[in-house]
């Protein structure tokens, strides 16, 4: 079963909730990434740590959305900061890797504000 049938079942979660747990989902795999392929090199410090910084607010934001927490919105501001903050440093390089996970933090972010004003 996918994320998005599994989100799907969960009856409290608007179609909103849905898709940022989806693109919070990914954020937190795509930085992982990011931030492995960023361990060769000391330049790319600020970047490892961002990123990893991304995948443990993202994915504790979808578990808290998921669980219908009251601290959901509190955390969607945080998740939605970090991720505006690591994209600005992925963009700053050109590997594939930093430009893929840039999109995607961008898209997150987005969805996480939207959460807050929900």
């Amino acid at each position: 079963m996918s994320l998005a049938e599994t989100t799907s079942k969960i009856d409290h979660l608007s179609e909103e909730q849905q898709e940022c747990i989806e693109i919070c989902t990914e954020a937190s795999e795509v930085c992982e990434w990011c931030a492995d392929e960023c361990t060769s090199s000391e330049e790319m410090a600020e970047c490892l740590r961002l990123c990893r910084d991304v995948a443990d607010v993202a994915s504790l934001h979808a578990r808290f959305m998921a669980r219908d927490s009251n601290y959901s919105s509190q955390l969607a501001e945080t998740c939605a900061g970090v991720c505006e903050e690591c994209a600005e440093e992925c963009e700053r390089h050109d590997a594939e890797h930093c430009q893929v996970c840039a999109d995607v933090l961008k898209k997150c972010a987005e969805s996480c504000r939207n959460m807050m004003s929900a």
